[in-house]
């Protein structure tokens, strides 16, 4: 899951990104809504958190113009408006969450994992493919029935994999997804978490390593993938 943090007071938006980050939640900081709106235009989120009072446009503009985008992209406003009429406005502006402030991490990760959950409606609540369960909400991977510990990372590539339903997934897609705009784009990072992260799901090999394009989850060809593509030390 990647999702912008629209807040302007400095230490608190890079606290809620530290803390997110912790809980394999990539996330980008906008301190004003020319950034926000800059950043919404270039990036892919799954979710946006919305402080209202911010320097620019608006909180509540940044949330009209996503509403009016028709992207569905799900909008959770963390705010001091406490008030019922506050929140009232902000439902009314598009908001598919409300939270003030002060607030625990705790919940806000509860919530943006549950908005991630209806973000799209089709998709069950546990994933599963050829013996390979993964629940987004409780953060488990279970591989024929048997517990896979990952690390956050190994999680969020694993999550956007599978998300993927068999597609291919590009390197650079998974830096997007995965981590976030202060990655380096030349890292071997997406390399060496896939690495790892095949080897810890075991044999048969469900990652797939497609020469030039990218990864996809192969749960059917597992047992007879072939090629050096296809080694663990990819």
């Amino acid at each position: 899951m990647r999702v912008l943090i629209v807040e302007d007071e400095p230490l608190l938006a890079e606290g809620i990104r530290d803390g997110l980050r912790l809980e394999a939640i990539a996330a980008d900081i906008a301190g004003d809504g020319d950034t926000a709106l800059e950043l919404l235009s270039i990036n892919s989120y799954d979710i946006a958190i919305l402080d209202r009072d911010i320097p620019g446009p608006s909180g509540d503009e940044i949330a009209k113009r996503v509403v009016a985008s028709g992207s569905g992209m799900p909008i959770l406003m963390l705010t001091a408006a406490d008030r019922i009429d506050d929140k009232a406005s902000g439902f009314e502006l598009g908001a598919d969450d409300y939270l003030t402030k002060p607030f625990e991490l705790r919940e806000l990760v509860l919530r943006l994992r549950a908005l991630d959950r209806r973000r799209v409606h089709s998709r069950p609540p546990v994933r599963e493919m050829g013996g390979l369960k993964v629940d987004p909400f409780r953060r488990e991977v279970y591989r024929d029935n048997k517990y896979v510990a990952l690390t956050r990372k190994q999680f969020a590539v694993l999550e956007v994999l599978v998300a993927a339903e068999g597609g291919v997934i590009s390197a650079e897609e998974l830096l997007e997804r995965a981590w976030d705009e202060n990655a380096d784009p030349f890292t071997n990072a997406v390399r060496i978490t896939v690495s790892a992260l095949r080897k810890r799901l075991g044999e048969p090999w469900l990652i797939a390593t497609v020469p030039g394009v990218g990864y996809r989850i192969d749960a059917e060809a597992g047992a007879q993938l072939t090629g050096q593509e296809d080694r663990p030390s990819a």
